[in-house]
């Protein structure tokens, strides 16, 4: 799309138009938005349509049609958090991230639904409606979460691209259901400034978006990159570019123990080993990898700080019985109201032991794969909301890590599945360069049939 820009091919404004034409048809049926922005979209369309005919293009981002997650505040807009509780609070910032993008010449369409303050991994909300995952348009299935609008207003078509936020999973669970690449960040690689916090230790905003150059494009500007210096780097192959054509020949991967593939469903355990088929093929060295105690148990802490923190910010709002909160997040929320202060030092305290263990475990790897979800997309009447699907997930958060979702196709019941590629902190560069490489020879997915 902004080659096209560059060219003339297409205007922004037409791009626009055709976007919010398509969200007019197709949100009806999923509900990815929680609001369309559609008059200030096309005003911000008309003017980078002025911008890019007096030749002050401002780089790559400019003109795209992206989604923000509800829990990022523009100011003067409602930012409700997902919650009914939070419907008519107004926005007092525009977060540091958002002032990013819209710098980066990125058009908001509009705000993307979330999970009740982010925390939940399948997707649901109870009060403000639970998007559908658009592979299934016969049964409801659960997008994943917590940013569930931004995938599946991606996944649909209705976006190029989108901000989710991630403290356990929630860029790369919903990428991995919807069949998108998503990204998550080291701890405190991007700025948090103005999203509302689930756990200010853990939490990382993230892109989705259909391709993983698509990916690392968004996360560039979300980088606060100047837009020449993008251009630059992609026309010379330089920087993060570099990485994507790098290849994966003659890098160390370490793949699952045997014990842990059993908590995989076979569809899932099959897409993961047709990837690692494909990255052997092209170079990589596989190796078997255990983390120092099982991903449940890391999850099972994750998790336990996540409520923690959480109660800290939103438990005043869980606490009133008679303020109308979903109930699956309230359950999960009050988790954290008990916890003794020594009980969450403690944590922190085996959170920083637990990095540098797992991080020395990884010595002599460039990487460790895993499946980012241990099931494709389940049924909205299937969900134990007590059970997290953040398996593989959480514990990239919890040891303050980078990983990337990166689609590996479509199980022989129609759903998509997903590779996760974990790096150690601030190495984004090699979670894109094996996604690419993966990518480059995978066949794509095409859009889901919304018919």
């Amino acid at each position: 799309m902004s080659d096209a820009y560059r060219t003339g091919y297409v205007k922004p404004s037409q791009m626009i138009r055709a976007h919010l034409d398509r969200i007019a048809r197709v949100d009806p049926m999923i509900g990815a938005f929680q609001v369309v922005y559609a008059e200030d979209a096309m005003m911000a369309a008309e003017a980078a349509d002025r911008m890019f005919a007096s030749g002050s293009r401002l780089g790559p981002f400019h003109g795209i049609p992206f989604g923000l997650k509800d829990i990022c505040d523009v100011e003067g807009r409602i930012t409700t958090g997902g919650s009914k509780a939070m419907q008519d609070r107004v926005s007092p910032v525009t977060g540091t991230l958002a002032h990013r993008l819209f710098d980066a010449g990125g058009i908001m369409l509009g705000k993307t639904k979330t999970v009740e303050c982010a925390l939940g991994g399948w997707g649901t909300n109870q009060k403000m409606g639970t998007p559908r995952n658009p592979w299934d348009m016969q049964a409801h299935r659960v997008p994943g979460g917590s940013s569930s609008g931004t995938a599946t207003s991606v996944a649909a078509g209705m976006a190029v691209c989108g901000v989710g936020t991630d403290t356990g999973g929630s860029v790369r669970l919903p990428a991995g259901f919807c069949g998108l690449a998503g990204l998550k960040v080291t701890e405190k690689r991007l700025p948090t400034y103005g999203i509302l916090p689930l756990s200010h230790t853990l939490d990382t905003p993230g892109p989705l978006a259909r391709s993983v150059e698509d990916t690392a494009l968004m996360f560039l500007a979300m980088d606060g990159v100047a837009g020449w210096s993008v251009d630059r780097d992609r026309q010379e192959g330089r920087g993060l570019f570099d990485s994507l054509r790098a290849g994966v020949k003659g890098l160390r991967l370490g793949v699952l123990d045997a014990q842990e593939r059993t908590v995989c469903t076979p569809d899932v355990i099959e897409g993961y080993d047709a990837a690692l088929d494909v990255l052997r093929h092209l170079g990589a060295e596989l190796v078997p990898f255990s983390a120092s105690k099982s991903y449940a148990e890391l999850t099972a802490a994750c998790g336990a700080l996540i409520v923690a923190e959480g109660y800290y910010h939103h438990g005043h709002l869980y606490d009133q019985s008679d303020l109308p909160m979903d109930e699956d997040v309230r359950f999960r929320m009050l988790g954290g109201r008990d916890m003794l202060a020594s009980e969450y030092m403690r944590l922190l305290t085996d959170r920083e032991e637990g990095q540098d263990l797992y991080i020395s475990l990884m010595h002599g790897l460039d990487a460790v794969l895993t499946p980012t979800m241990t099931t494709t997309a389940l049924r909205l009447d299937e969900v134990d909301q007590a059970v997290s699907p953040g398996h593989f997930t959480r514990h990239v958060n919890y040891f303050g890590m980078c990983a990337l979702s990166v689609p590996t196709g479509v199980s022989d019941g129609g759903l998509p599945t997903s590779l996760q590629v974990i790096a150690r902190p601030n190495d984004e560069a090699m979670t894109l360069r094996i996604g690419a490489a993966y990518e480059a020879v995978r066949d794509p997915l095409s859009y889901p049939d919304l018919a």
